[in-house]
């Protein structure tokens, strides 16, 4: 397959199924995004095998130009690579997942979930700066649809809400790409990574990029569109939203504002540690009151993200790869885990955990997985949730003390409401006959969880083959902020900012 496109072919495959799926029936328009998201599988899982983690940092390069300094150019490095494999796993388990649940305008919602898939692919293999924005906002259409169309009763205001802090945000991140490309004449995103930007004008970059990263990933308290967007959103939405969309976010953080405006990452380590500590506890508290199902798990999901900005903003080896591994963990676990809630979902069309009870008795396989998913998601080791949460924590710790602490307290936290919603939903008595009669999983819904079940065990066991594409990338991001990072706690100590974009080195 040498001298192929491979990149380009990832992406055209699911926007041409995408487009078929428009001309043919319901159920032809299933088979063909399923078909197509296995063809991505497969595709991915080449690249996963060509890669080689020792040698160039960036590899299957395409450069063609467009116009002017902008260019069709892709390339990936391993941190692209596994997230590239965590869209890839998941989209052929959404499409099983909508296989029976939606009914309506089925052509359209499959064409609306292989645009998404087409569109998140490109932001990780994107090169050029103008390139990577197209496909980073671009995905926000078919969510966008997906949650007003085919959502709930509140599907509408759900919808305007995430469409309208997603996109503000990125309002401030264009800006600062044009001042960039201004500055440097260059749109390429390798040659930006290793730019000298003003001291200054890092800090206000920063921000402008930070605008952005932090409603997708989402940070406390641009956090409050998620909850609305997850419960409102049929499963498979929810599934590809905490799976993916939310890792855009930190896919950002370690792609622009880190190796690109070093000194203002570090000017900013406490800003986000304490954004990330009142995340972790807060949302936290707020999860152990809820009583829908989606929300809980919602409210979950920006717990465990601020994991991922503690590890990314620690600056060093431990906590940059945790954070990664927290984000490849979140995105299996939290997927499952709202899968889990759409089986139940399907049988009673309720999220109401007060309605469910004893499920245990008349469904041990689902309850089996429930259980298994329920314990990655509060870090027990032997899954992938203990790998990724212990090498943040640690990087956590050596970069501030008082940060692991609250991140620590987030694990305890994480446990308390993760284990009392099993306990309610699975142990005890039925609490409606309703509940007690509802079927076992069905041969396709064991088809849709069990891939995800092995991958969380894999992970858990084995994480170093999923560390080892990322670790010279890892290595090279340190060298590029070594000579910035403090030790310890005296990130606590750093200097005014000033308003001068003009200041040099």
């Amino acid at each position: 397959m040498n001298g192929l496109p491979l990149l380009t072919i990832l992406i055209a495959i699911p926007l041409i199924a995408g487009a078929l799926c428009l001309f043919v029936r319901a159920e032809a328009a299933r088979w063909i995004a399923l078909v197509a998201t296995l063809l991505d599988l497969v595709l991915s899982a080449y690249l996963w095998i060509a890669f080689d983690p020792a040698g160039a940092q960036w590899q299957f390069v395409e450069k063609v130009p467009i116009g002017g300094p902008i260019s069709w150019a892709l390339g990936i490095d391993g941190i692209a690579l596994v997230l590239i494999q965590l869209t890839a796993f998941l989209m052929p388990i959404c499409i099983g997942a909508s296989w029976r649940s939606i009914t309506r305008r089925v052509p359209e919602y499959m064409a609306a979930f292989l645009l998404m898939e087409a569109l998140m692919l490109g932001v990780f293999v994107a090169q050029d700066l103008f390139l990577f924005y197209v496909f980073f906002e671009g995905g926000l259409i078919p969510m966008y649809l997906i949650i007003g169309i085919w959502g709930g009763p509140e599907r509408i205001k759900a919808s305007y809400k995430f469409f309208l802090y997603t996109f503000f945000g990125s309002v401030l991140m264009l800006i600062a790409m044009i001042y960039m490309v201004a500055t440097t004449h260059t749109t390429s995103i390798p040659v930006l990574m290793n730019t000298n930007f003003p001291v200054d004008a890092q800090k206000w970059l920063w921000l402008a990029f930070f605008a952005s990263f932090a409603v997708k990933l989402p940070m406390w308290p641009v956090h409050t569109w998620l909850p609305d967007a997850h419960v409102q959103a049929p499963t498979a939405g929810s599934v590809i939203l905490a799976g993916v969309l939310l890792k855009l976010g930190g896919y950002g953080f370690i792609r622009f504002s880190l190796p690109m405006f070093p000194e203002g990452s570090l000017y900013f380590v406490p800003f986000v540690f304490v954004l990330s500590g009142i995340a972790v506890v807060y949302t936290s508290l707020v999860a152990l009151v809820q009583r829908d199902m989606k929300k809980l798990i919602a409210y979950s999901s920006v717990a465990h993200m601020a994991f991922v900005t503690f590890g990314l903003f620690a600056m060093n080896r431990q906590g940059i790869e945790g954070a990664m591994v927290v984000m490849l963990s979140h995105g299996l676990v939290s997927g499952a885990l709202f899968l889990v809630v759409g089986v139940i979902y399907d049988r009673m069309h309720t999220r109401e955990i007060a309605v469910y009870g004893g499920l245990s008795n008349n469904m041990p396989g689902y309850a089996l997985l429930f259980m298994l998913f329920t314990m990655a998601s509060v870090g027990l080791p032997g899954t992938s949730g203990f790998v990724g949460e212990f090498l943040s924590l640690v990087g956590t710790y050596h970069a501030s003390s008082w940060a692991a602490i609250a991140a620590t307290t987030g694990i305890i936290l994480g446990a308390c409401y993760m284990l009392w919603l099993y306990w309610r939903i699975c142990f005890g008595v039925a609490r409606t006959a309703e509940a007690a009669a509802m079927p076992d999983l069905s041969a396709r819904e064991w088809w849709c969880l069990a891939p995800i079940a092995l991958a969380v065990l894999w992970m858990g066991i084995y994480p170093e083959s999923f560390i080892r594409p990322m670790r010279n990338d890892v290595g090279r991001l340190l060298t590029r902020l070594e000579t910035v990072t403090p030790a310890g706690d005296s990130h606590l100590a750093l200097p005014a900012m000033h308003m001068p974009m003009g200041a040099t080195h």
